[in-house]
């Protein structure tokens, strides 16, 4: 089949291509992000490959409609940025790859953790100067310290199991709680209950309607202070005005990022050369106790073989004419 595969990098291509010696496709990669205005060079595939910050508003599907798209291959779990109401009514397809290398983005979770907690980052600086001051530099011992999981799928999972691996206390947050975090001693509670008590915080869960800012001022509030906050999941989840004001305040002791809320016009590209012009995501690198990774967390080769392999297998069992299991309906919307 013709496939347009938008948002591409090297790496997407080597292993797209990879796995595409399974199948004999024809790909054609283009580097832009999928918008509106890109959305005509799709016109003459049936298939479009998209990734986590392309954009599949009504408008867009609208285009890809008319320019003969059936199927819509997302090469990420989440889906927030697709109208699925939107493809429903116009008749195309949507697929995703639901779980990739779930470990890799639990082992990142745990980086931007050890990171954070003994200021690797800000020692690493230091030492490249010649400065081996050892002045603001003290951590936290993991063991005995309360952390706690919003949402335990397979990465809320992994991650509680390395966590627990270090001598933590689990503590987790999950409207399905999940039996296999519980065979090991992971304590579910309510969510005010999870803020309260818990030393170090990380964001595991979708995002919906019910879950975005999830972590706003009156969330904030009710932790302790000097908390670490870590976001893995879906940049929206977290209000970053209201993280930026616990930060001046000390509230929040510390915060790893690899997704953002503004990601859309950043992540993914060099822009070194450039003004970044987002002032928020400028404000939170003036933190010394913020450090924030360019949504790197799945970037293993073992995600990225899974997720190619995925991604064409869902494109062959739509072209055989069966289900790959892997679809999406506007009833998935939840919130």
């Amino acid at each position: 089949m013709k496939i347009a595969v938008f948002s591409s990098k090297s790496y997407d291509r080597e292993f797209l291509n990879e796995a595409n010696n399974r199948h004999r496709n024809e790909l054609t990669y283009f580097e832009t992000k999928l918008t509106e205005t890109t959305a005509p060079l799709a016109e003459g595939f049936p298939v479009v490959v998209a990734f986590v910050n392309d954009i599949l508003d009504a408008a867009v599907l609208e285009h890809l409609k008319a320019g003969g798209t059936r199927l819509i291959a997302l090469r990420s779990a989440g889906f927030n940025h697709v109208d699925l109401k939107g493809a429903e009514r116009l008749g195309l397809t949507v697929v995703r790859v639901p779980a990739y290398s779930p470990d890799g983005v639990a082992e990142h979770t745990v980086a931007l953790i050890l990171a954070l907690n003994r200021k690797i980052h800000r020692a690493y600086n230091r030492v490249r100067e010649g400065n081996f001051s050892l002045e603001g530099l003290i951590g936290f011992t993991l063991r005995d310290r309360t952390a706690g999981i919003v949402g335990t799928g397979k990465i809320g999972l992994a991650v509680a199991k390395i966590l627990s691996g270090f001598g933590c206390r689990i503590l987790a947050y999950d409207v399905a709680p999940n039996p296999s975090c519980q065979e090991f001693g992971t304590e579910y509670v309510t969510l005010p209950e999870l803020f309260s008590k818990s030393d170090i915080i990380s964001l595991h869960c979708p995002l919906t309607p019910d879950t975005r800012h999830l972590i706003d001022k009156e969330s904030i509030s009710g932790m302790k202070t000097g908390v670490m906050l870590i976001n893995t999941s879906r940049g929206a989840l977290v209000d970053t005005t209201a993280v930026i004001g616990a930060l001046k305040s000390g509230k929040l002791g510390h915060l790893g990022l690899d997704v953002y809320e503004e990601e859309g016009d950043l992540f993914f590209e060099n822009l070194s050369e450039e003004i970044i012009r987002d002032d928020e995501f400028m404000r939170l690198l003036t933190f010394p106790n913020v450090l924030i990774t360019g949504h790197q967390a799945f970037l293993t080769h073992e995600a990225l073989r899974a997720i190619a392999s995925t991604t064409l297998d869902n494109i062959a069992a739509f072209a055989e004419g069966r289900a790959s299991g892997n679809e999406l309906r506007a009833s998935d919307l939840t919130g």
